[in-house]
């Protein structure tokens, strides 16, 4: 049993609350130089340009990429293996705390959903955990702004609607929510599992590389053919017009019951951020 320091854990986490939010990663910045290319309209194009110097701005004055600092949602693969001294969870949110708090980053976060009052340091944060073989831990952090959060959907879909329907409420999806979570956006598909499990699916997609496409050729097709269509759509860079209003699609899949047919689509703004680190 590999014994891991309470504090490094807490450390870690910090650091990936910063990073995330100040350094834009390379594969987000490239789809941005490859959207300015491929845009045909000016104002597309300008927006474009302005998402690269904000980018950029971010990047070399290490300050956030968007006021909307995000709920920090924790992917957590924990290693059979390996042993926290103290309670990980409230590493993390240690972490997370030290995090937003050291890194000016804005604290969004409620403690009564109906009766409000911010918690006033961005915690507690969403931990997803998984065992994993092996005695490391790998954290991912991937703030979650509310505007591209809102615009986001689960439906349990009859089995009979099938990947045609699941194509259907996908660009529906993208048609309804237009401008508000400010494209060009990364969409994340979860099919199947149960109606929690694939709202996970489709967070856990767009932690994928921008290119990066599903190890099943069928899916990876499903992927190429929503992103071109949903880029024939118009709404364009900030839903202002033009060719690009997605960055890419990713699909999860889990199996399902018989009798159902779940179906999730979590959008995610032009920043998508998300940073990962091994202990």
């Amino acid at each position: 049993m590999r014994e891991v320091d309470y504090n490094l854990i807490v450390d870690t986490v910090a650091k990936l609350c910063v990073d995330a939010n100040y350094f834009l990663g390379d594969d987000v910045v490239n789809a941005f130089k490859k959207g300015l290319e491929q845009e045909e309209s000016e104002t597309g194009k300008n927006i474009f340009n302005q998402l690269l110097k904000n980018a950029d701005i971010a990047r070399t004055e290490k300050v956030p990429i968007c006021q909307d600092t995000g709920f920090a949602v924790i992917f957590l693969d924990m290693g059979e293996d390996a042993h926290v001294k103290g309670n990980i969870i409230k590493a993390i949110n240690d972490g997370v705390r030290k995090g937003y708090t050291e890194g000016y980053l804005r604290k969004s976060i409620v403690a009564d959903p109906v009766r409000g009052k911010n918690t006033g340091d961005n915690t507690p944060a969403i931990v997803h955990t998984t065992i994993v073989s092996g005695d490391k831990i790998k954290i991912t952090i991937a703030p979650k702004g509310g505007g591209s959060e809102n615009m986001s959907e689960v439906k349990m879909m009859k089995p009979a609607d099938g990947i045609e329907g699941v194509k259907d409420f996908v660009l529906d999806r993208v048609v309804r929510s237009s401008s508000n979570p400010c494209p060009p956006n990364v969409i994340g598909v979860g099919i199947g599992g149960t109606f929690e499990y694939v709202a996970f699916l489709a967070k856990k997609a767009l932690l994928r590389d921008i290119g990066q496409r599903h190890p099943d050729p069928f899916y990876a097709d499903v992927e190429r053919e929503l992103l071109e269509r949903i880029n024939k759509l118009g709404i364009g860079p900030m839903g202002l017009g033009g060719r690009i209003t997605a960055l890419d699609v990713f699909i999860e899949v889990h199996p399902r019951h018989i009798a159902s047919f779940p179906v999730a689509v979590n959008t995610n703004c032009h920043a998508a951020r998300h940073k990962t680190a091994i202990i």
